[in-house]
């Protein structure tokens, strides 16, 4: 029961001490109030200091008033618990806890963490205040929550304090959860801090600070980008920085632009031989220290490059500013692999600019999807960060993603002299134009960091009339100007020097070239490298009409033979590269064929084989478009394309299998929820499925078999959905038609699971398929059936599997595999058809723990069954089936585990303790169920004394490994303190069953002597001893369980008195140990154990007329401890007076 009470939480005043009624209290001191009058309260549990309850008066204003709940349990204590939130609760007793151990800190001079601690402790007070003002979003809350907690659990770890079990941000009452839950709190926790999950996405923030340089005198243009050398590409767009003559941001206010985040790096990226390149241009003069009279034109021109690989950044754990080398080129012709030049160390192509010169960058790479970065990472989005994408999709696309993006990669040029006796200047002007041949304002970028602009100027090579540039620009074309939109490059000699008649610096226009962006088919300009023709043009008037050119062809590649020998005979070329990355639009011709099947239906039966052949980034590009099509072919003629849609629906759906698509599963799921229309598609899909399971057993080749059951939970989810339409718009009409079609399914799939084969067989393999996907497809098959029916279904289809009797069959791992599904899944939670499915599992595991096989996946799926099994529950049915059938080979089996050597290696010596741990949490979970009557059904079993005998000793055997010091992690005292509570009391039911059958003639010397060896051990173990505990800790355990040593000596000394006349058979055996467990430093054990070695004296007198030996035992036992420096003033005592 629950009432409501007053917790208070009190200040120290110094002046209170002097009060003569009044009640002394220190800051975090607990008080319960009973009467309040005139500011003066009256309490009757005050806590000030001690553990005592004192009733006194004390002044209102000196606390703080708390609404509380004044839990009675079942305990020796009451306790009080605030109503405010849990987190608040424990981060109010933790920085208890860290305020004292903080002041410690300072005396043993561990400067470093004291600071550290007082930081986090602050932050932690400040998030607390965030908390309790309560307006904020359930988002917000939540992340704070996981903040304070990630930040309590480093503290605890730091100061070696316990670990905290949580579910959800807030602690847990091990008495409201099963041991098996508890320990897999635990474990989830400890792994985490253990081994952190590794982020598959990852982002490399970067901020342009300066250009250091003695003589620079002209702005610059800086283009950074993620270059992979071993592929020879860069990997991300370009993010672009202008630079004043002083090398500084041009525009310092507007940190989008001096600060970026290449995003969606996979961990494949964060090679050695991927590199963050910036490439260098001057604007100003043509050749460096020109005159200015010569001309005042300014020209985009190369300066430098520099390089650093991404893999040294990786053990960076902050902003790391680095200054990076900036190299010229040798050769301006070799400019455009200068990059490459510089990571391969081909010293001939380029030299170092000077000793003072270099980029001052910082680079941080960052770990984690965008939305978990903007959270951690939160100082570095206080400002604008522009965003630098991938070139192309992520190694994981992002369902919902909207992109329709143009790469264009001005790649190089063949032009000639024109007359010339020197090569050319060339400079490049791109134009992007729409249907009605006007520029299209803002949609060329050069880069991220700056917007985007209407024209795009290349950087220009110092007479050369064969330049390469491979200088890249994106086009974020919108989809509804894509169509009639094209590219002009338009082409222009630039001269420092011209004749006097005309302007210095003329840019003249020489040709031209252009590039639609949708073909003739309705595809968009496909990806690769494109051969462009030059036309010849010298005024800049005669483009203003794009109607004109259009009519020309555009490349070689177009041109048709015995046409145009003009301009094919031409040694004037332009070449780009275009890439297209778009969510919207595809090239793929087999795709639109297939999307556009109504308009060629006579396509259709050549169509559908092509699926398999495109690529799925194309399939999930249009995944809705494309099942629509699929189903819609499949209502126009199931007969004729009934067989070859199923096949492309099976492609679809394994393909979201590969973990570049598997973020489209929920893209599936919500079109098979909200968007299928096949209300009769089902009969076509069970018709098809059924011939399929049908021919295995027969069949020469299993792959594509493999792959239609690979895809059973999809194909059952769309039958089940098929059928729930059909069932509303025709008022459930066929309904036992559909179930018998589904019972004849399901015969043909326990036949070919019944098919037993010698070794291992393709057979074998497909059987193993089907289990993988068995339990989702019975989870799929609630939706329509009840729990029973499914359950029955699943029960029938687990029997039919054959017994396999040798071990290297692979069907046996995934049998448990299928098994531990089904036990995580709502078949199994619930009740009604949980006792139809436990007697089918609990015969697999005993046959597994039996053999010692599979023990992984035996604890997994036992401690998956009993997490089930809470204390509130009380003693189920399905507690007394499973300790009827394995108590035993559990037993066995954790003795086995613990026997065995620990393995060397991390991973498997991380699985042993997992495994042990999972088996022993199991054990206390079944044991901490059972009341009186189950113990005396369980010890009722074993029909001879010599099969109780081994039962005993085998369970005081697992109970002494149980309490090792290595049993567990060092800070998990909570789960030590539930396993030593069910330990203590499976004693005390233990008591009555030794006192009946192993006392008079039925003596057993090994059981009792088993038995007090157990309880010796138990009170020696280091979890329980109080004395060590801070006194905050010594409250918490002492209010919750009692001292539970003193309880076992109670009981070792009631077990003594029942031995009588056969308590010589122990001596002196016990002396030893009894005398050790006398040392602890606990007075009411001392006073409970010390009277047993004079009973042992009054034994031996009896027997032996005198008790020479008991007396030479005892004063070696205790002069070998005193010499040892243990005992104290106290226990010398109670030996005298004993």
């Amino acid at each position: 029961m629950s009432t409501p009470n007053k917790h208070t939480v009190h200040k120290e005043y110094t002046h209170m001490n002097a009060e003569v009624h009044g009640l002394p209290l220190e800051i975090g001191d607990t008080v319960q109030i009973l009467e309040k009058c005139e500011g003066i309260s009256v309490t009757p549990q005050g806590h000030a200091r001690s553990l005592l309850s004192i009733q006194d008066s004390f002044r209102c204003v000196y606390v703080c008033v708390t609404v509380c709940l004044c839990v009675l349990p079942c305990r020796q204590f009451e306790t009080v618990i605030p109503t405010e939130d849990s987190v608040i609760t424990e981060i109010t007793m933790t920085l208890r806890d860290w305020g004292t151990m903080w002041k410690q800190l300072y005396m043993r001079n561990e400067g470093d963490l004291f600071h550290r601690l007082w930081h986090v402790m602050n932050e932690i007070l400040e998030l607390r205040q965030q908390v309790l003002v309560g307006h904020l979003t359930h988002d917000r809350l939540s992340d704070i929550k996981q903040h304070i907690t990630a930040r309590l659990d480093w503290g605890n770890e730091q100061l070696g304090l316990d670990l905290v079990p949580r579910r959800d941000f807030s602690m847990v009452d091990p008495d409201e959860i099963s041991i098996t839950e508890l320990y897999r709190l635990m474990e989830r926790r400890h792994r985490r801090r253990e081994a952190p999950p590794q982020a598959s996405m990852h982002h490399l923030f970067l901020q342009m600070k300066s250009m250091m340089s003695s003589n620079l005198g002209e702005e610059l243009e800086v283009f950074y980008s993620v270059y992979d050398s071993r592929e020879m590409r860069p990997i991300s767009e370009r993010f672009f920085v202008r630079l004043n003559k002083q090398g500084l941001p041009k525009s310092p206010e507007k940190t989008e632009r001096q600060c970026t985040l290449f995003v969606d790096l996979g961990s494949s990226d964060l090679r050695k031989d991927v590199y963050v390149v910036a490439h260098i241009f001057r604007i100003g003069r043509m050749v460096a220290g020109e005159k200015k009279s010569v001309s005042n034109t300014q020209y985009k021109r190369p300066y430098g490059c520099a390089v650093i690989s991404v893999a040294d950044l990786l053990t960076a754990d902050f902003k790391d500013d680095h200054v990076l080398k900036i190299y010229s080129c040798n050769a301006e012709s070799e400019w455009y692999q200068i990059h490459d030049s510089i990571i391969r160390k081909v010293g001939s192509r380029y030299s170092h600019i000077g000793t003072n010169t270099g980029l001052n960058v910082s680079l941080q790479l960052l770990h984690g999807d965008m939305e978990q970065i903007r959270k951690d990472y939160m100082r570095l989005f206080t400002r604008n960060v522009s965003i630098t994408k991938r070139l192309g999709f992520s190694d994981i696309i992002i369902p919902g993603e909207i992109r329709n993006d143009l790469y264009v990669t001005l790649e190089r040029g063949e032009f000639e002299k024109g007359g010339k006796s020197v090569a050319r200047n060339v400079e490049v002007t791109v134009y992007l134009l729409g249907g009605d041949g006007q520029v299209l304002k803002g949609l060329v970028c050069c880069g991220s960091g700056e917007p985007g602009v209407d024209e795009h100027r290349s950087f220009v090579l110092y007479h050369s009339n064969s330049p390469r540039w491979a200088e890249q620009i994106k086009l974020p074309i919108p989809l509804e100007m894509f169509h009639g939109t094209h590219l002009r490059f338009e082409l222009r000699h630039c001269s420092s020097k011209t004749p006097l008649s005309k302007e210095k610096g003329e840019k003249k226009l020489f040709g031209f070239s252009f590039v639609p962006l949708m073909q003739d088919d309705g595809r968009p300009l496909p990806d690769g490298t494109h051969e462009l023709i030059v036309h010849k043009c010298e005024e800049t008037a005669d483009l203003q009409d794009p109607a004109r050119y259009l009519k020309l062809p555009f490349s070689k590649a177009s041109l048709q033979p015995g046409n145009n020998q003009t301009i094919k005979n031409s040694k004037e070329s332009f070449w780009i590269q275009s890439s297209l990355c778009s969510t919207k639009l595809t090239q793929n011709g087999d795709m639109l064929d297939l999307l556009k099947w109504r308009v060629h239906p006579d396509r259709i039966i050549d169509c559908l084989p092509k699926l398999k052949d495109i690529d799925g980034t194309e399939i999930v590009k249009f995944l809705q478009d494309t099942l629509d099509t699929l189903f819609g072919i499949l209502d126009e003629s199931p007969q004729r394309y009934g067989l070859k849609v199923f096949d492309c629906l099976v492609h679809v759906i394994n393909l979201l299998q590969d973990s570049k698509f598997q973020l489209f599963k929920p893209v599936m799921d919500n079109y098979i929820e909200n968007h299928f229309a096949g209300a009769l598609s089902y009969r076509d899909l069970i018709r098809v499925l059924k011939w399929y399971v049908d021919r295995i057993i027969d069949a020469e080749h299993q792959e594509q078999i493999q792959q239609v059951l690979k895809a059973s939970e999809y194909l059952f989810k769309y039958i089940v959905q098929s059928r729930r339409l059909y069932a509303a718009a025709t008022g459930g009409q066929n309904e036992e038609e559909f179930r018998c079609s589904v019972h004849e399914l399901f015969k043909s799939i326990h036949l070919f699971l019944s098919h037993e084969s010698k070794g291992i067989s393709p057979i074998t393999h497909t059987q193993a398929v089907f289990l993988r996907s068995f339990p989702t497809v019975c989870c799929e098959l609630l939706k329509i059936f009840s729990m029973r029916e499914v359950a029955n279904l699943a029960r029938d289809t687990l029997s039919s599997l054959p017994a396999l009797t040798h071990t290297d069959c692979p069907l046996q791992a995934v049998k448990l595999q299928c098994m531990a599904k089904t036990v995580d899944s709502p078949l199994y939670i619930n009740p009604e058809s949980r006792c139809v499915l436990l007697p089918v599992v609990l015969r697999l595991l005993h046959t597994h723990l039996q053999e010692q096989r599979e023990l992984v996946l035996c604890a997994n799926i036992l401690t998956s069954m009993l997490t089930l099994n809470t204390p509130e529950c009380g003693v189920s049915e399905e507690v007394n089936l499973v300790m009827e059938s394995l108590s035993g080979v559990l037993l066995r089996t954790i003795l086995e585990v613990t026997n065995r050597p620990q393995p060397a290696a991390t991973s498997l010596r991380l699985q042993y303790q997992d495994v042990t741990g999972e088996f022993v949490a199991c054990l206390l979970t079944l044991l901490q169920q059972l009341k009186d009557k189950e113990y005396q059904q369980l010890l009722s079993r074993f029909p001879t004394k010599d099969e109780l005998t081994s039962f005993l000793l085998q369970l005081f055997t697992v109970f002494r490994i149980l309490i090792r010091p290595d049993m567990f992690p060092k800070d998990w005292t909570v789960m030590r303190l539930v396993a030593n509570n069910v330990i203590i009391t499976t004693i005390l039911y233990l008591s009555d069953t030794l006192r009946n059958n192993f006392l008079n003639e039925k003596f057993d010397f090994k059981v009792w002597e088993s038995y007090f060896y157990l309880c010796i051990i138990f009170i020696n173990q280091p979890c329980l001893q109080l004395e060590m505990f801070p006194p905050s800790k010594r409250k918490k355990v002492l209010e919750k369980y009692g001292d539970m040593r003193v309880m076992i000596g109670c009981e070792i000394f009631s077990m003594w008195q029942h031995l009588g006349d056969y308590k010589l058979n122990l001596i002196p055996t016990l002396i030893g140990p009894f005398m050790e467990v006398t040392l602890v430093p606990q007075m009411d054990l001392r006073n409970v154990l010390i009277p047993i070695f004079h009973d042992m004296m009054d034994c031996e007198q009896q027997r032996s007329g005198n008790f020479k030996q008991v007396e030479a035992k005892l004063i070696d036992k205790l002069d070998g401890l005193m010499s040892e420096g243990k005992g104290d003033e106290t226990y010398r005592e109670l030996f005298n007076n004993m």
